[in-house]
């Protein structure tokens, strides 16, 4: 019988509201709020249950000891190390994995809410982590309000090997959503050849007298394939 299995036979008898009251952690946040737990107590109720001679705090602090109480190596554990841990099988691996993903997410997106993006180097910077080095293409579009500052980015079409189809009035409609005054288009060239396409300048011209139309302005339309980077601006195939 696997840990897991044999964790979820003994549920009855070990889940977190069989417990003295003082040692429950769901009902200490209910009283006591988030800063009043551990990190093992937090991280127990994400297991939810122990296994038959341990409670699911127990589990807790054994993981965080193989840790060395560092929640920062806990979340780099892949899911076959966080289930060789006693009393941790698949489901609450996964479980952990999917916690701190939740976490990661979140701390990109606060980041990205406070950004400032003003140049055609920072468009780069941001998309580094998104499409630079994709096997396919990929379109993206980033917004920005009256003082730079990013609104919202956001995936507007995935294709081939060399090229991708994308809407552009799903573009300016989220635009209007978002109260964007600017607009930064980016998409990738998996071959490396930076050089635009045909269809790039039809691309590029089209959406930039669409843009004009509503007060919104395009501010620049970059190529990336990995550290590499093709502007429109500052090549001056951006018109005004």
């Amino acid at each position: 019988m696997t840990n897991e299995q044999e964790s979820e036979t003994i549920v009855s008898k070990l889940t977190i509201p069989d417990w003295a009251e003082q040692d429950r952690p769901r009902e200490k946040y209910l009283s006591l709020g988030f800063a009043s737990l551990s990190d093992a107590e937090l991280i127990a109720i994400l297991l939810r249950s122990g296994t038959k001679n341990e409670s699911a705090v127990d589990v807790a602090r054994n993981l965080m000891a193989v840790c060395q109480n560092n929640l920062n190596h806990l979340s780099e554990m892949s899911l076959n190390k966080l289930m060789k841990i006693n009393g941790i099988g698949k489901f609450k691996a996964i479980t952990l994995l999917v916690a701190f993903e939740l976490g990661k997410r979140c701390r990109v997106a606060t980041v990205e809410e406070k950004r400032k993006i003003n140049t055609t180097f920072a468009v780069v910077e941001l998309m580094q982590t998104k499409n630079a080095r994709l096997s396919y293409e990929e379109f993206w579009v980033i917004f920005v309000n009256n003082g730079s500052f990013l609104v919202g980015v956001e995936n507007f079409g995935r294709g081939g090997l060399t090229s991708t189809a994308v809407d552009i009035r799903l573009i300016l409609l989220r635009a209007l959503e978002l109260k964007a005054t600017g607009i930064f288009i980016c998409h990738n060239h998996p071959s490396g050849e930076l050089e635009p396409s045909n269809f790039d300048i039809a691309l590029t011209t089209q959406m930039n007298e669409a843009a004009r139309l509503l007060s919104i302005q395009l501010l620049d339309h970059v190529i990336i394939h990995k550290e590499t980077f093709f502007s429109f601006l500052e090549n001056g195939l951006l018109r005004e």
